[in-house]
């Protein structure tokens, strides 16, 4: 029995003895092991401290070495705007000063960030993330990350245009208040709006300029409209016949009167030389079924010595010294012409107060910045095709003046004090300089 409970004890103790035999080999272990664990402990420590701290050497070095580049801290995603008193305020240019109902564009005052060098790319500004043994003087260093905010080429555009469309209407009230003082406050014919097409469901009013840029608007006026749904439809005679387009004369006093407070009043001007010889180059040097019997044979008749039986009867033929003449006569053969008359007297500028006044010299461009200011669908652009003889090369300053050279110093002078107005009120400078 004695030996039973022996060998039940002994059972009983052997984990024990393992047990402390296990701490005691342990405690035999040798030194060198401890000594090398904490040698990489600290190894590991100090490489991870020497790697910050060149890190924000490299980014210092690479300041010095390139003074002209830009730092922009990249901010982290989501990006926020912060709402401070000291962040850059918007500037914004409201273009329903220019006309109503237009769109308010808005732009930041920040400045613009000058751009690298050729081959220098934009450094971006790291912020490192530091062990808690940096010190506060490192933290400070290091920039806290805000959004930049720059001027977009198109803000630049969009300021500079209605800055332009303020410069042009101040003009032309300077103008209007020295050469016809008063003309707002008289009251408005049927014959002073006869050339001006409504188009309500844009609130636009657009008075004809023949030559500089009508047909292509009267498309466009017909797409806003409902009546088209591309410019690239619509034919040349369809735009100026098919009876699409309402004008202005065609509604009593109270609409008349209403659509002039409430629309924006649109008007697109041209250099008045070349507009002139794009007129005569289309009517009277192309066949023309209407110019030429209804303008040419008078102007043959009265103008020209010795002239044929043929061009008396056709009226083909007209020289642009001839057109000039009947121009300048004060009893002309036959009357005036929408696509030479002054547009001083066609668009009655002073009394309509136009808020948006347009060149042809930059149409295009201009007529699409009116085109989104109004909110136009963003697939309606404006045309720049040419559908009347469009094999004919466009009339470009140097054609006019080819043309100009016919005459003498005194016609040109008189055709000069013809226009006169209209290169006054549109700011286009004389087109030779012997004119005063």
């Amino acid at each position: 029995m004695l030996s039973g409970e022996c060998s039940s004890t002994s059972r009983l103790l052997d984990p024990l003895c393992g047990r402390r035999r296990l701490v005691v080999s342990a405690m035999t272990l040798p030194c060198t092991f401890y000594c090398s664990l904490w040698f990489l402990l600290l190894l590991g420590a100090g490489s991870l401290l020497l790697l910050v701290h060149l890190q924000d050497l490299s980014d210092t070095l690479q300041q010095q070495q390139n003074p002209g580049a830009v730092l922009v801290v990249a901010p982290g995603w989501p990006v926020q705007k912060e709402q401070s008193s000291d962040s850059a305020a918007l500037v914004g240019f409201d273009l329903g000063g220019v006309f109503p109902g237009a769109l308010r564009f808005e732009m930041s005052s920040a400045p613009i960030l000058p751009s690298p060098g050729p081959g220098q790319p934009l450094a971006f500004q790291r912020s490192a993330h530091k062990a808690s043994s940096t010190s506060e003087n490192q933290q400070a260093k290091s920039p806290r990350p805000t959004p930049c905010d720059v001027h977009s080429v198109e803000d630049r555009q969009l300021q500079g245009m209605a800055q332009t469309q303020a410069s042009r209407r101040r003009l032309l009230r300077e103008v209007c208040a020295k050469y016809q003082p008063g003309a707002t406050e008289r009251p408005v014919s049927r014959r002073q709006v006869s050339r001006v097409y409504v188009e309500d469901r844009s609130s636009l009013l657009y008075c004809e300029v023949p030559k500089a840029g009508c047909s292509n608007w009267k498309r466009v006026l017909m797409v806003l409209g409902g009546s088209a749904n591309s410019t690239r439809s619509i034919a040349h005679d369809d735009a100026h016949y098919a009876n699409q387009l309402r004008r202005l004369d065609g509604y009593d006093q109270e609409g008349v009167a209403e659509r002039l407070c409430s629309h924006t009043k649109l008007l697109f001007v041209r250099e008045p030389f070349e507009r002139l010889v794009s007129a005569f180059r289309d009517k009277f040097e192309s066949p023309n079924s209407y110019y030429h019997p209804v303008f040419g044979r008078p102007i043959i008749s009265r103008y020209r010595a010795n002239a044929s039986r043929y061009a008396l009867r056709t009226g083909a033929g007209v020289t642009f010294r001839e057109f000039v003449q009947y121009l300048l006569d004060v009893r002309r053969p036959v009357g005036m012409d929408i696509h030479w008359e002054p547009v001083s007297q066609l668009c009655s500028p002073c009394l309509l107060r136009y808020d948006f006044i347009g060149r042809f010299e930059s149409l295009k461009e201009e007529a699409n910045f009116l085109l989104r200011s109004i909110g136009a669908p963003s697939n309606l652009t404006f045309p720049d095709f040419k559908d009347r003889n469009p094999k004919a090369e466009r009339t470009s300053s140097t054609i006019a003046q080819r043309y100009f050279q016919q005459l003498n110093s005194t016609e040109r002078q008189r055709a000069y004090d013809f226009y006169y107005m209209d290169y006054l009120m549109f700011n286009y400078p004389k087109p030779y300089k012997d004119l005063y």
